[in-house]
């Protein structure tokens, strides 16, 4: 038995280290900053010259672009060895602050929660829900591709 390894821990998964969390919030700031500005980008630019629907839809492809090439870039030049488990971590931070970020900025402006959740119904027509899957997913499946 290893001096390190307490007796009885060698089946039990590895904890969340918190500190290897500290990075990946500093980059789900930096998203943030990327969404507002693509927002601001669909209201002046877009909708102007598509329409409503088609600034949406580019809007939210170029948004997850975006987040797919911040999360590439994070995992490419981290030096910490993140676990599996630690980049599930990530993906669910991003996505938690993500999708609260959006309830409280329709909160704080008086837009109802049924209209913020209508961003979510799919069914309805609605894409916005690529943006909190490829936040979910992005550190998960970089982590994979690029640590093998």
């Amino acid at each position: 038995m290893s001096s390190r390894t307490p007796q009885g821990t060698e089946d039990r998964p590895d904890p969340v280290r918190l500190r290897a969390l500290r990075r990946p919030l500093a980059v789900w700031a930096l998203m943030a900053v990327l969404a507002v500005l693509n927002g601001g980008f669909r209201e002046v630019v877009l909708v102007s010259r598509l329409g409503h629907r088609a600034a949406h839809l580019l809007s939210t492809a170029l948004l997850v672009a975006a987040i797919l090439l911040v999360a590439y870039g994070f995992v490419r030049s981290t030096s910490v060895d993140y676990r599996r488990t630690e980049l599930a971590a990530v993906g669910v931070c991003w996505t938690v602050l993500t999708v609260g970020f959006e309830f409280l900025v329709g909160y704080v402006e008086g837009t109802p929660v049924s209209v913020t959740l209508g961003q979510y119904d799919v069914l309805g027509g609605q894409v916005w829900i690529a943006v909190p899957v490829a936040l979910l997913a992005a550190p998960l499946l970089f982590g994979h591709v690029l640590r093998r």
